[in-house]
């Protein structure tokens, strides 16, 4: 691949990626953009799918400091997975209500989930609409480019289900064609595979060469898609979601994943996905996560445990999962000192920044920056910025 293509925004010292990239520990929020966020439980909550809650979360977070938001997408049937609540029967497109949030946010970077192979998605659609949003969020916006591992969601779509290791070879062209719109200067004309296009062209072209790409990978196929075209990896601990099996699991896997991008000239950042569930005492946080549990809709949460089952993705399949009901694919739960020490455990394994996940994500994300940032910025995991000093 050429140089042209393997440009990245980070290499531009200027732009809303590289700046956060500077941050010690990037810290984002996971938006509950789905009917019931990570947690099938009924213990009352204030937590919504609404846009309008949403966007408040996500200004707050830029409030307070966050380097990104980033939401998921699904493609659920009616009832969602089921049990008395539907869990997630309702949520709302992630490349539509991410792209909405670069109209009320001014610095906080912006990624949007998209099944790149579900439907009739064309590489010259997406460049045109990421070029788009692009200018429109002065470069704060970026793509995580998913293939789909479920087993019913492409029959939405009138699809077949595509083997693993395809996925990620389709999904490969697809962003060598993108990267290809967005620095070309003349058209493009390709008769494939899989994507054809006669003099293609898109403009305008992206701020800082091109949008922020991202996916989310286990599999070596995911990881190889990664080093050859993402700046971050969305990552889950590969022994299970409790702290002393990802902290033993996590340094083999992510020293290889930074020896695979070095084998391909790049660097690579790594996130992961905690639910914090964080009280003044530990005593406090084991109380607030026991009484979800215990609050916890079963079949909804045995539903959405078989629908992974069912799916072919590689990122969890050996992990050995407590507390399911809690959800996120790691649990940090204590008080704001222990949530410190967790996270500087995380990143002495190698990781590189955590999207966070709340139960009560309004509340909770307060607490978090009142009892909790500051102790961040004091073990040195954040450090103040012009633009990233928290406010409070």
């Amino acid at each position: 691949m050429s140089a042209q293509l393997q440009h990245s925004p980070a290499d531009d010292p200027h732009s809303p990626l590289a700046r956060v990239l500077r941050q010690p520990l990037i810290l984002g929020l996971f938006l509950p953009v789905q009917d019931g966020g990570w947690t099938p439980s009924t213990l009352p909550r204030t937590t919504t799918w609404t846009f309008d809650y949403n966007a408040a979360l996500t200004q707050r977070a830029e409030a307070l400091g966050f380097d990104l938001v980033f939401a998921l997408a699904q493609w659920a049937s009616a009832g969602g997975y089921g049990g008395d609540i539907r869990y997630r029967e309702i949520s709302l497109d992630s490349f539509m209500a991410t792209a909405a949030l670069s109209a009320c946010t001014k610095r906080i970077l912006l990624i949007s989930t998209l099944h790149v192979l579900y439907g009739p998605w064309h590489p010259v659609h997406l460049a045109k609409f990421g070029a788009t949003l692009d200018h429109i969020s002065k470069g704060r916006w970026g793509i995580n480019v998913v293939t789909g591992y479920a087993e019913r969601e492409p029959l939405m779509f009138g699809m077949k289900k595509i083997e693993h290791d395809k996925r990620y070879e389709m999904a490969d062209v697809f962003v060598q064609r993108l990267k290809q719109l967005w620095t070309r200067t003349n058209n493009l004309t390709v008769d494939g595979p899989y994507w054809a296009m006669e003099d293609a062209f898109v403009s305008p072209k992206p701020v800082h060469g091109r949008p922020i790409l991202v996916n989310a990978a286990g599999s070596q196929p995911g990881i190889q898609f990664a080093a050859q075209h993402s700046d971050l990896i969305f990552i889950t601990s590969p022994a299970g979601n409790q702290m002393e099996d990802a902290l033993a699991s996590l340094p083999d896997h992510i020293a290889n994943i930074r020896a695979t991008a070095a084998a391909a000239g790049r660097s690579l950042r790594t996130m992961i996905n905690p639910m914090v569930i964080c009280r003044d005492t530990e005593a406090e946080a084991i109380a607030y996560r026991d009484a979800i549990e215990a609050a916890a809709d079963v079949a909804a949460v045995e539903n959405f445990a078989e629908h992974g089952r069912r799916g072919d993705a590689q990122a969890w399949s050996k992990q050995r999962r407590q507390h399911r009901a809690i959800g996120g694919n790691l649990h940090l739960v204590g008080s704001p000192e222990q949530i410190v020490d967790k996270l500087l455990k995380l990143k002495a394994a190698g990781i590189d920044g955590v999207q966070l996940t709340f139960y009560d994500f309004a509340p909770d994300l307060e607490y978090f920056g009142e009892k909790v940032l500051p102790l961040l910025y004091e073990a040195g995991l954040r450090i103040p910025d012009a633009h990233t000093e928290p406010k409070q």
